[in-house]
This record gives C-alpha cells, structure tokens and sequence, in this order.
C-alpha cells in the first residue's frame, strides 16, 4: 500500500466507526474527504483548557476519546460546570454556528482526543446539504436536551439525592462499572450540583458510613446499588 494512502487512511479512520453514523451519514464520499483534509486531532492532558470563554471560534469540535467539561465562571469567579460530555459527542458550543465566540470554556477531565473541523467548512456542507445540517441539527438538539435534562434531574433533588444521581450517572453512563475513578474533585462536584463543598464532603463521609459506597482517594465503589438508587430517587 502507498504510504501517502497509508497515512490518509489512519488519518480518517474515525469517519470509518460509530461517528460516522450518528452524524455524517449523508454526506458524499468527496465530502467525507475534504473533511478529513480538514480534520486536526488535538490531545489534552488532564485538567488543560481546550477552548475558554470568549476565545474565537474557529473549529467545530467533537471528542474522539477521553471526558470533558464544559463550565463558565460567575461574576465572582466561581466555576459553574454546565455538562460533561462523552466520547462521539460533541463538544463544540451549540452556538458555533451563530456566533464569533465561544460562550463557554472546555477543558479535559481525564486525557482526551477533540478532532477539530474548520468551521467554514461546516458552515459550508450546512449550506448545501439540507440532509446533513438536519441530522446535524438533530444531534446538537439531543446534546442541549442531555445538558437540560441531566441539569433538571440533579437540581429536583436535595443534596444526598444529589450525590447519589451523580454517582449513579458516573457508573452507568460514563464508566459501565461499580467501580470507577472519579474524574472530578469534591470541589469540582460542588459546583456540579450547586451545593457547598463541606456539605458534599459530609455527605460521601455519611455514604460511606453506611456501607453504601468505599472510596479509595479518587476510586468510588458501589456496594449497595440498591440503597444509593433509592437515595437518589427519594432525593
């Protein structure tokens, strides 16, 4: 094999997997390639900013691997972390096509992959392919209708219930265990779920008094699934 095509085709081997369907499903062949053309993958260690508030946009953005947050500071200074976001999901601000800047920062919650796509070139297939900006359309609106909903659930509940659903939401929807490290601080927590560290410290102190989880500095163990179920539902 060429070496050229080698490298051309490791290069696009990401519009060869899931990502592919959940979003570029109908574009052609020819557009698939310019995209790759286009395409820069960007790694990030733990804890580095991938873009900050009020930065230009100039790439439209979606995450090969790792975990992410997304987050603005208050008036005061304060982190208030707005979603997490997973593999094949998008990263990229639901408002890259309507504005100059992002609205939002982003940064890496465990190493992570972002594969970056000139945002005129996007703006380009939108324009052109009717099929393609739907589907588009239809997965940012999924992604705002996660972030709104995962927001409403933690915030129906009181602080254990709180804790709970996020613990839940660690093991089932990111990690698929009952044993994970946990990729954000108490702190970080806090600012999740809009409660005061000490009172999220307390509360884990009081989770693991019970026997309902073990933790081992950033490593969570859930004994009792059951129990925490209940705690977060009643929350």
């Amino acid at each position: 094999m060429d070496t050229a095509l080698k490298i051309a085709k490791k290069k696009c081997d990401c519009f060869s997997c899931e990502l592919r369907d959940v979003a570029f499903a109908n574009l052609s062949q020819e557009d698939i390639d310019r995209i790759c053309d286009s395409k820069e993958e960007k790694k990030y260690s733990r804890g580095e900013i991938i873009n900050e508030e009020g930065e230009p946009v100039h790439d439209f953005k979606y995450l090969k691997n790792g975990l992410v947050k997304l987050f603005r500071k208050s008036v005061r200074g304060e982190e208030q972390i707005i979603a997490i976001a997973r593999p094949l999901e998008f990263v990229s601000n639901t408002n890259v096509f309507t504005e100059g800047q992002y609205r939002y920062s982003l940064s890496a919650l465990e190493d992570s992959v972002a594969c970056c796509i000139r945002i005129n070139l996007m703006r380009e297939l939108i324009e052109k392919n009717g099929k393609f900006a739907l589907n588009l359309i239809s997965v940012l609106s999924r992604t705002s209708e996660n972030i709104i909903t995962l927001g409403l659930e933690i915030r129906s509940r009181n602080l254990a219930g709180r804790i709970a659903y996020v613990l839940l939401y660690f093991s089932r929807e990111i990690y698929h265990s009952g044993i994970f490290d946990l990729p954000v601080s108490r702190k970080e927590i806090a600012d999740f779920i809009s409660m005061s560290s000490a009172n999220v410290i307390r509360t884990f102190s009081e989770l693991r008094r019970d026997g309902i989880i073990k933790s081992y500095g950033r490593t969570i163990e859930i004994i009792d699934m059951n129990k925490l179920e209940v705690i977060s539902k009643r929350g």
